[in-house]
C-alpha cells in the first residue's frame, strides 16, 4: 500500500505555500516535485490569468482535471493548483497513489500573501469575492485531505516537518 501511494499531494488556497513547501518538503523526504500550475501553463502556452481570460474559469477547471488525470508519478511530492479539488475524479485518482495533505492558512494571512487577486488565474466567478472562494474550498479542502496542517505562524520548514511527522505517522498505522 505504502509504494501505491507514494506521492504527497499539498492542497490548499492560493497563497497557502503549497509551491514553497512542495520544493522545500520534496528536498527533505528525497522526493523529485512536481507543481501542476506550471504543467498547465507549459502544456497551454499561456499563463493561468490568460486561461481565465479567454477560456473562464470553468475552462481553467476543465485543463487542470485533464492535466491531474494525466499525470503518471510515484514518489513525488504534487503541488496543486487551489482549485483542483473542484474535480472529484481528479481528486479521487491523486489520492489513489498518494496522501493528501491540506495546507490550512487564515484567510487574513492568505490576503496579506495575495497582492494580484485579480491577476493571479484564480479559477472563481467574476462576482466571486476572495473570502467566498475561501468559504467555498474550505470545505472541499477538508474533505479531500488525509492529513490537515494548521500552518499558522510556521515556516515553510516547520511545516514540512509537520507533514512528515503525520505521514509518518499515518503510513506507520497502516502497516
Amino acid at each position: 500500500m505504502e509504494e501505491e501511494r507514494s506521492n504527497l499531494i499539498l492542497i490548499g488556497m492560493p497563497g497557502a505555500g503549497k509551491s514553497t513547501v512542495g520544493v522545500v518538503l520534496a528536498k527533505q523526504t528525497s522526493r523529485d516535485y512536481v507543481d501542476t500550475d506550471v504543467l498547465i501553463q507549459t502544456s497551454q502556452g499561456r499563463t493561468l490569468q490568460e486561461i481565465v481570460d479567454r477560456d473562464g474559469y470553468s475552462g481553467l477547471r476543465r485543463i487542470e482535471e485533464d492535466i491531474l488525470l494525466g499525470l503518471s508519478v510515484h514518489n513525488h511530492v504534487i503541488a496543486t493548483g487551489g482549485s483542483a479539488v473542484y474535480s472529484d475524479s481528479a481528486m479521487d485518482y491523486l489520492k489513489s497513489c498518494g496522501i493528501a495533505i491540506f495546507l490550512d492558512v487564515d484567510l487574513d494571512t492568505l490576503e496579506s500573501r495575495i497582492h494580484d487577486f485579480g491577476t493571479r488565474g484564480l479559477a472563481k466567478r467574476p462576482d466571486q469575492s476572495f473570502a467566498d472562494l475561501f468559504e467555498e474550498r474550505f470545505t472541499l479542502y477538508t474533505k479531500y485531505a488525509d492529513i490537515t496542517i494548521k500552518c499558522a505562524g510556521l515556516s515553510h520548514e516547520e511545516v514540512c516537518g509537520k507533514i512528515i511527522e503525520k505521514v509518518e505517522e499515518k503510513t506507520s498505522r497502516l502497516q
